[in-house]
């Protein structure tokens, strides 16, 4: 089981080099990038290659809509070539607050668009001539048929990187489980991933291609060795509330809709009615305690097992730690748990 952390926590990266170097130490084996609408991953992505020497750098996650699926591919075979084949493409859609509202580009076909960039990704890191026709990608355009097809000039450090995509609806967890390596799922509670995710999975694993080896799963995780427990999952209450209740309209928030397949239907738009109305502490305050505990490793060390144990039999591979105190500790304290269960 690997450990994996978002930068975010880090501060200033570029100020954090010791700090870097320290978590590598501790047992840190991947680090996770992302970008939203703040700075861009690949920039990141490429400052932690040169500061780092043996973990994985990961984008969770580089939208869809963004970039070209060629930019994409270039992109991977780029951050791969410069970290020594370190490098994890997570991809995804974001939503449409950030897409149109930002990159001003339409919302739409999300699950055939990741789909159509995976499939184009492979293709060009496997320095094949990029034919490809999807249905949300065409290379070359139709209008152009007559364009000789292009591959990529470098010679890539891996002919395949993994490709890890954050899915939510079970439309596209069911195409996870078929095509990528790697799935990133929003707050993952392992004692009920059957119950909001086993069929779609299974589906998808049914159809999977039996070369790409078993579907990596990486599960954010609120972890603080030896802390109270509720005090470390009610550390996750803000980001909940922001994304249960503001990250989309009412109409379309993929989050909301989660916490309603969770078994929080209620609770949901309680979350939302506060948090759009701007009454953001009250909107903390309303998630659900046992949802948010169940998102937490903590407390003493026998419960700590315990709970890493719950996260292997869900079929986790990767826990993304949200830390609960000094990063160093977080990271040394559950490294020692993981390895002890192994």
């Amino acid at each position: 089981m690997k450990l994996a952390m978002h930068i975010s926590h880090l501060g200033d990266i570029t100020r954090a080099k010791p700090l870097v170097t320290d978590l590598e130490s501790a047992g840190l084996d991947i680090f996770n990038v992302s970008e939203a609408y703040s700075f861009d991953a690949v920039s990141k992505v490429g400052y932690l290659a040169a500061i780092t020497t043996r973990a994985q750098i990961a984008t969770t996650i580089l939208n869809v809509f963004s970039r070209t699926a060629a930019t994409i591919a270039m992109t991977a075979a780029g951050c791969d070539y410069v970290s020594g084949g370190r490098f994890v493409l997570g991809l995804g859609t974001s939503g449409p607050q950030v897409i149109e509202g930002f990159h001003g580009m339409p919302f739409g076909h999300g699950v055939s668009r990741v789909r159509d960039y995976i499939a184009v990704t492979r293709q060009v890191l496997r320095r094949e001539p990029l034919k490809y026709e999807g249905r949300t990608v065409r290379v070359p355009l139709a209008s152009t048929t007559d364009r000789r097809p292009l591959k990529l000039i470098d010679h890539p450090v891996r002919d395949t990187v993994p490709i890890w995509w954050a899915a939510i609806a079970d439309v596209a967890v069911e195409a996870t489980a078929e095509v990528a390596d790697g799935w990133l799922p929003a707050w993952f509670v392992p004692e009920q991933c059957d119950e909001v995710y086993g069929r779609a999975l299974r589906a998808g694993a049914a159809r999977r291609d039996p070369s790409l080896g078993p579907l990596e799963i990486s599960a954010a995780v609120s972890v603080g060795p030896g802390d109270d427990p509720v005090a470390v999952a009610d550390a996750l209450r803000p980001g909940v509330a922001l994304y249960v209740g503001g990250m989309g309209s009412r109409e379309t928030n993929f989050y909301n809709q989660l916490a309603v397949r969770y078994g929080y239907g209620n609770e949901a738009r309680t979350l939302q009615d506060l948090y759009l109305a701007g009454r953001r502490e009250e909107a903390a305050a309303a998630v659900p305690a046992q949802w948010i505990q169940g998102m937490t490793i903590a407390g003493d060390r026998g419960r700590m097992i315990d709970r890493v144990a719950a996260y292997r039999a869900a079929g986790v591979t990767v826990i993304d730690i949200r830390p609960y105190g000094n990063l160093v500790e977080v990271v040394a304290g559950l490294r020692e748990v993981v390895d002890a269960t192994d």
